[in-house]
């Protein structure tokens, strides 16, 4: 039986494109029943004059039908309704506890879930409303009309012109490379990954911030090494914890934040640097320098390639904490034969990074407005910081860093109250928070979260937050 031309609803009134009325009203009409498995579909000449569309028109609304699995296409014979139409609900998400770093990576699998988790406090990233995306559109448009291919592989390295402009961007820091001296990542975690791949073997020693970075542990237990936690002190590592863990465990690897540290917001300060590099050079060990906060630092801060140079030392950076947290871009600079290794390493496990993903975020480096775009986010930081962080206080939290800049701050919470109790509770109104327990194994991490001053701006924040500490209170009381 073939279904009637006539029997097809369409308004070309409707601001909906013509496809898109085709495909909704033959998806409801199989899932509801009235079009019956192996029914046949008019033919695209039939439906387009009856409906006084192009062929083109119904050639693509029963491709997508197609794709969709709702109707399969027979050579030489027609369009048929799927003998079997894809009507169930499907699994989009495995369950995450099946994983053995389930815990481990729960934070992150977190801050993507935009269903459970209306507000984000605990978000490592800007809110999306800071950002923007018209410049990423605007730089999206232009790539659409240039000519050069969007098929082809990228160079090795990464794109030319990008890299020549990161150079420029370094040396502002007092950092001197070449363009051959930077290698572009998918992203900074993507450059984290690459460098542990070069230096790091299975049973090897690792320092890092504590706190510092949940993901940095991760990564590294991932790859068999044993993270060793060195206490961090506002000014950078405790010295003589650090003295004592290169002697101790023989580390390959130092990775820190040097500049507005990720979760206390604080930064290494000079003769800390001097000293820190001294005891890594006595001890042969590596260090990575993980500065993606780079562009929020409103005190062109000391950074440890600045005073070391890249004999034993790599620089990790960023631009998806100021851009966009889809269009992730990374990069390492370090001396040439690590550099080499490194990108022999990203071709092996990942082929090019795409070009025309770096090509948007050169145009976008490039074309005016991204310094003014930087200020505008300093700025605005700035502004709701300090109320922000009295508000926490009025609630009964303490801070024990009053950061320069970026949007982290690091709180100590009301007496008798935990953070992973709090989260659970919070977690309930919808609102994410970032427990001490992520970011470090000192016995009061309990006592401490990660806040994200930026996602803290609506008042729905602060009454699921109250009424979460309320609960944590009755429970702690009882």
């Amino acid at each position: 039986m073939t279904i009637s031309a006539a029997d097809w609803a369409f308004d070309k009134a409707d601001n909906q494109p013509f496809v898109e009325q085709l495909v909704r009203h033959a998806t409801q009409a199989i899932g509801e029943g009235r079009w019956k498995p192996g029914e046949k579909l008019p033919s695209i000449r039939a439906l387009a004059e009856q409906l006084e569309v192009s062929r083109f028109t119904v050639a693509d609304a029963y491709e997508r039908l197609v794709a969709a699995g709702l109707v399969v296409s027979r050579q030489g014979s027609g369009v048929y309704v799927a003998r079997s139409p894809q009507t169930r609900r499907l699994v989009l998400e495995v369950d995450a506890s099946a994983s053995a770093m389930a815990q481990e990576v729960a934070l992150l699998r977190q801050v993507m879930d935009t269903e459970r988790f209306r507000y984000k406090p605990g978000s490592g990233c800007l809110p999306a409303d800071w950002l923007g995306d018209q410049d990423i559109r605007s730089a999206l448009r232009e790539l659409a009309r240039q000519p050069a291919p969007l098929t082809e592989y990228g160079t090795a390295q990464g794109h030319p012109a990008l890299r020549s402009q990161l150079v420029l961007r370094l040396e502002q820091l007092n950092i001197q490379v070449d363009p051959s001296q930077i290698l572009m990542t998918a992203s900074a975690s993507h450059g984290l990954d690459l460098v542990l791949r070069a230096l790091v073997r299975p049973g090897d020693r690792v320092l890092v911030d504590d706190p510092g970075f949940y993901n940095f542990l991760t990564l590294l237990r991932l790859m068999g090494a044993v993270p060793v936690p060195v206490p961090r002190r506002l000014e950078g590592p405790d010295l003589a914890l650090l003295r004592q863990a290169l002697a101790e465990h023989q580390p390959v690897l130092y990775i820190t934040n040097s500049v507005l540290s990720n979760p206390v917001g604080a930064s290494v300060g000079r003769g800390r640097a001097y000293k820190v590099l001294s005891l890594l050079a006595e001890h042969g060990c590596w260090l990575l320098e993980d500065d993606i906060y780079a562009d929020f630092d409103p005190q062109q801060s000391l950074r440890y390639a600045s005073l070391a140079g890249f004999e034993r030392t790599l620089y990790l950076g960023s631009l998806s904490k100021t851009l966009s947290a889809d269009f992730r871009v990374g990069f390492i600079a370090g001396n040439p034969a690590m550099i080499a290794e490194l990108t022999d390493i990203k071709l092996i496990t990942g082929m090019s990074t795409p070009t025309s993903t770096e090509t948007i975020m050169y145009r976008l480096l490039t074309g005016g407005r991204y310094r003014r775009h930087v200020e505008q986010l300093r700025r605005r930081l700035d502004e709701v910081r300090e109320p922000t962080l009295g508000r926490f206080e009025a609630m009964g939290f303490r801070v024990e860093h009053r950061p320069a800049g970026g949007f982290f701050c690091w709180l100590r919470l009301p007496d008798g109250i935990g953070a992973g109790r709090l989260t659970s509770l919070a977690a309930e109104q919808n609102l994410l928070l970032a427990p001490g327990r992520h970011f470090s194994r000192q016995p009061e991490a309990d006592s401490h979260v990660r806040i994200n001053i930026a996602h803290c701006q609506h008042e729905a924040v602060w009454r699921g937050l109250d009424k979460a500490l309320e609960q944590a209170a009755q429970s702690a009381a009882n």
